[in-house]
């Protein structure tokens, strides 16, 4: 079964008001004005990464697909406009018909990314282009912003595994969309049911401290939640006194339980104690699980530690201090008139400060060296250079407003899994530096 297809509560019937009144108001001057029909370019991008951050990770292409292809104006939303007054009724009319028909191409989900990267690029006329924009920025820069940190955390995790579990900090249809991202970028599983439902990431859990705190003493919760759940279960033990809750632990499930959880105390100290513990115990095979408030530079700081998996919450579904990539979405090329055959031309803004932007319809390529790492982001509006051509990074997403590139994301997964080991190595530190590699134009 593919619970993408089912229209699940998590989405929503039609995407169309997830946009800006001036987008509206721009369409209606627009037809007024006969420029609505010019084919345009528009590309999104970002003109920096996050301060400290080598490379970014381009997330929620997926999610874009369906918001484009649930981009339809039903009348409760026509309704709702001209109760507002938002725009007059010959754009209403024209509403009413919307469908995006044009080509989008962009960055495959999972891959990474770098400053004036062309991760996505939507051309077709301008009026059915510039409705886009609200709804692609905002799932692009909140998903590639959580599989970012994501992806910086795995990073640190080295081969122990990582849990999603911040949907209690975060909206609740936003938690599902960080799952998703968070798997991307290296997650392993989610505690969240809706995220598991809807796009079929393995979720685990098994109790909070309220349970322990129901029952009359540790002793007897723990035996409840093994009875229950089989020895194989994890047990949280720092409710009241860790070592005497792992002693209780084994001796309630035998040398067979499955593991350990920490959520409180310093955690580098407390895991080496109860790994002692647990191995003078018998329990040589009981893993050891860490939570409490984790961000990357937490996990890296236990890479020495006994730990075998972390569970990662408030730090993650908030991009660990970098809730947004400040990716943005600019008409780059226009045609001179609405005839099917002008030929496009560049168009950018400019101004002062760090606010430019390089027009043109886009290429990109990633150079490697000779070992077949990255060494540059290379950008540019001409041909492709012969020695580029198989280094391209764009691919077709949509074409004549048919989506022709969905994947699983387990596909998505194992993509940003290889994209970032052919990053140079110093794009896994932690510490603060500039992208790992330059972006060149030519």
């Amino acid at each position: 079964m593919n619970t993408a297809d089912l229209r699940l509560p998590v989405d929503v019937p039609s995407t169309a008001l997830f946009t800006d009144h001036y987008e509206l108001t721009m369409l209606q001057a627009a037809l007024k004005g006969g420029t609505a029909e010019r084919r345009s370019v528009f590309e999104v991008f970002t003109r920096r990464l996050p301060e400290g951050r080598r490379y970014g990770v381009v997330a929620g292409t997926g999610r874009v697909l369906d918001a484009i292809e649930s981009f339809r104006f039903d009348t409760r939303e026509l309704n709702f406009l001209h109760e507002r007054g938002v725009v007059d009724e010959p754009t209403l009319q024209w509403l009413a018909d919307y469908r995006f028909r044009g080509d989008i191409w962009g960055y495959p989900e999972g891959e990474v990314y770098f400053p004036g990267s062309p991760v996505l690029r939507v051309e077709g006329s301008f009026a059915e282009c510039v409705l886009l924009e609200t709804v692609i920025l905002s799932i692009l820069n909140h998903d590639s912003a959580i599989a970012a940190a994501a992806s910086r955390m795995a990073s640190a995790a080295g081969e122990r595994p990582l849990i999603e579990m911040g949907a209690r900090r975060t909206h609740e249809l936003a938690a599902v969309a960080a799952s998703r991202a968070a798997y991307v970028g290296g997650f392993t599983t989610t505690s969240d049911l809706a995220a598991g439902f809807r796009y079929d990431i393995p979720t685990v859990g098994t109790s909070a401290h309220a349970f322990t705190l129901l029952h009359d003493n540790e002793r007897d919760a723990f035996t409840a939640q093994v009875d229950s759940l089989g020895r194989g279960t994890t047990l949280l033990v720092d409710t009241y006194d860790v070592a005497e809750a792992v002693r209780t632990a084994v001796e309630v499930a035998g040398p067979e339980l499955g593991a350990v959880r920490i959520d409180s105390g310093d955690l580098l100290l407390v895991a080496h104690r109860v790994r002692q513990q647990l191995d003078e115990l018998g329990a040589r095979n009981t893993r050891i699980v860490v939570t409490s408030d984790l961000d990357e530079y937490a996990i890296a700081s236990l890479a020495a530690a006994p730990v075998d998996a972390y569970g990662v919450g408030t730090q993650l579904v908030t991009g660990s201090g970098h809730p947004t990539c400040s990716m943005v979405y600019k008409l780059v090329a226009r045609a001179r008139s609405a005839e099917p055959d002008a030929p496009l031309e560049p168009v950018a803004k400019k101004s002062l400060g760090a606010k430019t932007s390089k027009g043109g319809r886009k290429w990109a390529a990633r150079r490697p060296d000779a070992d077949g790492h990255a060494e540059a982001e290379v950008i540019g509006t001409g041909p492709v250079p012969e020695e580029l051509a198989p280094h391209q990074l764009l691919v077709e997403l949509v074409r004549r407003g048919e989506v022709v590139a969905r994947e699983p994301l387990d596909t998505v997964r194992a993509r940003h899994a290889e994209a970032r080991a052919k990053l140079p190595l110093s794009a896994t530190q932690l510490s603060r530096g500039e992208a790992v590699i330059p972006t060149e134009y030519v």
